[in-house]
């Protein structure tokens, strides 16, 4: 399938990912055309889903290879950065949501 290298690779480029769009939402929230706002935070949920599911697809590969002192060693990252990940994407979300319906109420 993939290499460990690529799934932690492809992780970090999709958190990341998952970060920056909702941000470009709220640089462009004052803009008139809103429509794709709601597209930017659906992909931005499922960049940070793909994301974790390839540290799921590593941690995986590191338990079918026996490398528990990798597991031992990363998990209590991986395990920190994944909440970061959900918890610092759904406030962006949520911000862009909440900016977004309050303009369509005023318009």
């Amino acid at each position: 399938m993939f290499g460990a290298g690529w799934l932690n690779l492809g992780s970090l480029v999709l958190g990341l990912i998952a970060w920056i769009l909702p941000v470009i939402n709220l640089v462009q929230h004052n803009k008139t055309d809103h429509r794709n706002w709601v597209i930017f935070s659906v992909a931005s949920l499922s960049a940070s889903a793909i994301s974790l599911c390839m540290q799921i697809f590593y941690t995986n590969h590191l338990v079918k290879i026996e490398d528990w002192s990798a597991l031992m060693d990363t998990s209590s990252a991986v395990a920190f950065f994944a909440t970061l990940l959900i918890v610092v994407t759904i406030i962006l979300n949520a911000i862009t949501l909440v900016l977004y319906y309050g303009k369509k109420l005023e318009d």
